[in-house]
């Protein structure tokens, strides 16, 4: 019996997809803690590709029980495309539950989103559109809809129709696109009617599976430098994605985790806006891109792109108390002609490193590098340490160096099978 966290360190888009997929063979459950569909987890299975937004990445395993917490915010719409799209390729979603204290997206959210992030004008944090932070807001001032809600159809049409008319109202006066009440409330009567099944108590089914010695699996979205309080204000997300989230967002006691598992790329890739120390802008960034695929499972959205930062990677894992590192993608730097990892930051001619508290100190921080000879060898698929090129070994020993934790996967191509278990 035990529960284990999974957070990416980075800006997201570190791989934990498939890293989540790769411990679920041996978990019962599942959980999502939080987020929303703004954050895609893609796992390849054989020559499938599948692309998630909100159904937990142990869906593929008929042993897992897969779960969307109450820290999460649900759209229904994604979220019934999502399970009609794997059903259709024979992927059972009948075992997922959904928390009853999960609150539910609404048009007027994304309204309410895009109305906000136009009127920033050159200010803008680079939001998906897609309601996410709106409907935390709701949250918080505490007029929000949950799941649990559709479970009575005559008070949730009136807590729809009610909240629509004002929500009307705020995005109108802050010359957001309007909406018709009546065709939200009759489109959610049906999605109400279809979620009804899948709604659960989830806080006690996962300690109820805890006390019986089942495995718990809690897998977030974004990643620790997106986390509201802890990345790089605004440029953030509405929620918390570090493993401190986790209990929150799963109603699981901090006690009762663990191991915490950090998810981090062999560079850096963030999207949007924001201080990067170690973003390339040439053609080395531009190789990382094509060689990575690095656009947005989501948006489609091309990713800003530079060499791995332990600076970032130890600050995350003190945030996160991680147990170990999972470094994905290593494959991707097989052709370089030589490899940089940046361990300290030089800023008014002393060097840091601590990551600094403030994100203007960031934007000037000027990256200390250590520079490995490429090894122009293909690792794709390599699955011992050992056989791993010496250079590309010594990244890996570069990164337990500075976070003072073992490495203990390493990612060597996008299929399940192509990893280093150590």
């Amino acid at each position: 019996m035990s529960v284990t966290v999974v957070v990416g360190t980075q800006w997201g888009d570190e791989g934990k997809a498939k890293v989540i997929d790769l411990l679920a063979a041996s978990h019962q459950i599942v959980a999502r803690y939080q987020g929303g569909h703004n954050a895609g987890h893609t796992v390849v299975i054989g020559d499938q590709k599948y692309a998630l937004q909100l159904t937990p990445s142990g869906v593929f395993y008929d042993t897992v029980t897969p779960v969307i917490g109450n820290g999460v915010v649900v759209d229904l719409p994604t979220l019934f495309k999502e399970i009609d799209a794997l059903e259709s390729r024979g992927i059972s979603t009948a075992r997922l539950k959904v928390s009853s204290l999960a609150h539910l997206i609404f048009p007027w959210h994304q309204a309410m989103d895009a109305a906000q992030e136009a009127a920033r004008g050159d200010l803008k944090i680079g939001t998906t559109l897609k309601g996410i932070g709106p409907a935390y807001v709701d949250k918080v001032k505490r007029a929000g809809i949950r799941v649990g809600e559709v479970l009575d159809i005559r008070v949730f049409e009136q807590r729809v129709r009610e909240r629509a008319v004002a929500a009307r109202r705020e995005v109108s006066d802050v010359g957001g696109d309007t909406f018709d009440v009546e065709e939200v409330v009759s489109a959610f009567i049906a999605y109400a009617k279809r979620l009804s099944p899948y709604v659960a108590d989830t806080v006690n089914l996962l300690h109820d599976a805890r006390e019986r010695g089942d495995n718990i699996l809690l897998e977030g979205a974004q990643a620790t430098f997106l986390d509201i309080d802890h990345g790089t204000y605004p440029y953030v997300t509405s929620s918390n994605p570090i493993a401190g989230g986790a209990a929150i967002g799963s109603g699981l006691g901090p006690r009762h985790i663990d191991r915490i598992v950090g998810i981090t790329k062999a560079y850096t890739t963030r999207v949007g806006m924001g201080p990067f120390p170690s973003e390339l802008t040439d053609a080395l960034g531009e190789a990382l891109v094509d060689i990575g695929r690095e656009y947005g499972t989501v948006t489609g959205r091309r990713r800003r792109t530079g060499w791995l930062d332990t600076v970032m990677l130890r600050h995350a894992t003190r945030v996160n108390s991680l147990t170990e590192i999972a470094l994905t993608k290593l494959d991707v730097l097989d052709t370089f002609d030589e490899v940089k990892v940046c361990t300290g930051y030089s800023m008014n001619g002393t060097v840091m490193r601590n990551y600094p508290d403030r994100p203007d100190m960031l934007a000037h921080a000027v990256p200390v590098y250590e520079t490995l000879p490429g090894w122009k060898s293909s690792t794709e698929g390599i699955t011992k340490f050992a056989d791993l090129p010496h250079s590309a070994q010594q990244i890996v020993k570069i990164v337990e160096r500075e976070t003072g934790i073992p490495v203990s996967m390493v990612g060597t191509g996008p299929s399940r099978d192509a990893m280093v278990v150590r």
